[in-house]
């Protein structure tokens, strides 16, 4: 039986880092465009949904193809809303007009340079493993804990965040960590709806190369990424 599975892209409209954020022009395409058309090129979903408050967002989203099937409540959308309650609204709606479905995957706007494969991988990774609650993304950490991240104690001395076993003179020595990504989250919808987070259940982990695993949170990263979508033109369908 083919398992029904949806795609949503989460987008608020009140983005304070970079106004606008979700679809200021990044190498002239709104940035949520890419999350779409990567999405819509994946060619495994039965729907790609937007979940956005904002009346802006929800035109350009449909004319890349999106469906904006509602509008997400004033609640769920301020800085301080939990994103996980945006996912829960958007499965209750899904469940409600369409009925249950199997694999809920988001792909938040903010990460324009994954591509269909990385997705696609995702998916793969949950599916092969039913003891598997949610697949998360990373890319492999520039700085680490055990090494050249420090704390400050109570006198103004620094210490190593994670003081190891052994002594370390090189980085590469340090067990490897993993900075989290935006790229993509693969979960069942019951998992969201009855969890308290990302974190209750069983997680797995699908590596990104740095390249593709960028995260844009500020105008500095809005200036890197438009240097990167220039000289990487169509990464995101690969």
């Amino acid at each position: 039986m083919t398992k029904r599975r949806f795609a949503f892209i989460f987008a608020r409209g009140g983005s304070k880092g970079v106004p606008n954020k979700n679809i200021k022009l990044l190498a002239g395409k709104p940035l949520i465009g890419y999350a779409i058309e990567t999405a819509l090129a994946c060619g495994v979903f039965e729907d790609v949904i937007v979940s956005t408050d904002s009346s802006e967002i929800a035109k350009v989203a449909r004319e890349f193809g999106a469906s904006v099937p509602f509008t997400r409540p004033a609640e769920l959308a301020t800085d301080t809303a939990s994103e996980w309650e945006a996912w829960r609204h958007a499965i209750r709606f899904v469940n409600d007009t369409s009925g249950p479905f199997d694999t809920f995957v988001s792909l938040p706007a903010t990460s324009p340079f994954r591509n269909v494969s990385d997705v696609k991988s995702c998916i793969e990774m949950f599916d092969a493993n039913t003891q598997t609650d949610i697949v998360i993304t990373g890319k492999r950490a520039d700085r680490s804990p055990y090494f050249n991240m420090v704390r400050m104690d109570t006198d103004g001395y620094a210490h190593v965040v994670i003081p190891p076993k052994d002594h370390l003179t090189r980085r590469q020595d340090a067990p490897q960590v993993y900075d989290i990504t935006t790229v993509a989250y693969v979960t069942r919808p019951n998992f969201v709806l009855h969890a308290e987070n990302v974190w209750r259940g069983n997680v797995r982990m699908f590596e990104i190369p740095a390249e593709r695993a960028m995260d844009i949170d500020t105008e500095h990263d809005f200036f890197v990424a438009q240097c990167l979508a220039t000289a990487m033109p169509g990464i995101h369908l690969s």
